[in-house]
C-alpha cells in the first residue's frame, strides 16, 4: 500500500494527482493491473475528469456549491461542513484505473482529481496496486 500525501489551499479545488500516481504505479514491479485509490477522509472525495479546460474543474466545483451551498438552515452538523460531506458522497471516494507497463490507461484528456471541500488541510489518498 502506498499513500500520496495531498496538500489543498482553499476550501474547495480539485487537485491533479495523476503524476504522483503515474510515479508509483511506474515505479511498481507489477507490470499489468489495477490500481485503486481511495481517500479516507469525509469531507473530500476523488473522481477522473479533463485536465485539458480548467473550467471544467471550476464548473463542477461551482455547481456542487450552488447546488450545495455552505450555509443552509436545514443543516444541523455544527461544524458547519455538511456541505463537505454531501459533496464527498456524491463525487465518492474511490477510482479504480487499469495499467500496462507502468503507464495508466486514461483517456486522452483524463485526470484523476482530488475533489477538496472543506480545506484547506492536508489528506492522505491510499493507492493499491493489483
Amino acid at each position: 500500500m502506498n499513500i500520496i500525501k495531498v496538500n489543498s489551499v482553499q476550501r474547495e479545488e480539485m487537485i491533479d494527482i495523476t503524476r504522483e500516481v503515474e510515479y508509483v504505479v511506474g515505479e511498481s514491479t507489477v507490470k499489468e493491473g489495477v490500481c485503486v485509490l481511495f481517500t479516507q477522509h469525509t469531507t473530500c472525495g476523488l473522481t477522473i475528469n479533463e485536465n485539458a479546460d480548467p473550467h471544467v474543474k471550476s464548473d463542477m466545483l461551482g455547481f456542487l456549491r450552488g447546488l450545495i451551498p455552505q450555509f443552509y438552515e436545514g443543516f444541523r452538523h455544527s461544524e458547519q461542513n455538511s456541505d463537505a460531506h454531501i459533496k464527498s458522497s456524491l463525487v465518492g471516494s474511490s477510482v479504480t484505473v487499469p495499467f500496462q507497463n507502468g503507464k495508466l490507461f486514461l483517456g486522452r484528456w483524463q485526470a484523476i482529481y482530488l475533489c477538496e471541500f472543506d480545506g484547506a488541510r492536508e489528506r492522505s489518498v491510499l493507492l493499491k496496486i493489483i
